[in-house]
């Protein structure tokens, strides 16, 4: 479940960053729990469209956590910008954390850092995720080989069949 939920997760703020409501709503369950600085509780999953037309918000991950259970915590540098002008707003580093129930994300709770993310999550520096395949998370079910052979002349070759990408 773990690649699971991240892979959901990149694609629910991909969704976002693209203010593409439509995919937005196909990542989330009906009713999801929201909490941000303005309130929380169960939402409409409908009510995120409108949401991504008002809000001008976009973000770049810069640490991502996931739990075995459903739970991924992302660090981001999150920058608004006011839809109407295209002016930039406010620019900073916050942690959502989302749980995730099948391939719908269930609940988004934004938090001001990331150790209140992470201690809300019951994750920790161990649950960081050091590798990710940005649109093949999780790694295919057959293992690949990551290594090299060296050939000569300083070359290096990848031993077909086992190209990262799981071409070969």
């Amino acid at each position: 479940m773990a690649g699971g939920a991240l892979a959901v997760v990149e694609e629910w703020l991909e969704a976002v960053n693209n203010a593409d409501g439509l995919r937005l709503e196909q990542l989330t369950t009906p009713v999801v729990e929201i909490s941000g600085p303005r309130g929380s509780g169960p939402t409409e999953r409908a009510v995120l469209s409108g949401w991504l037309q008002r809000a001008g918000f976009s973000s770049r991950a810069l640490r991502w956590f996931c739990g075995s259970d459903g739970s991924v915590v992302v660090e981001q540098a999150a920058q608004w910008v006011d839809v109407e002008s295209g002016a930039k707003q406010d620019r900073v580093v916050l942690a959502s954390r989302f749980r995730v129930d099948g391939a719908q994300v269930s609940a988004y709770t934004r938090h001001a850092d990331l150790a209140s993310a992470l201690q809300a999550a019951g994750l920790n520096g161990a649950d960081m995720v050091t590798e990710r395949r940005s649109q093949g998370y999780p790694p295919p079910a057959r293992p690949t080989i990551s290594r090299s052979i060296q050939s000569g002349a300083g070359m290096t070759t990848t031993p077909k069949g086992t190209h990262p990408s799981g071409s070969g």
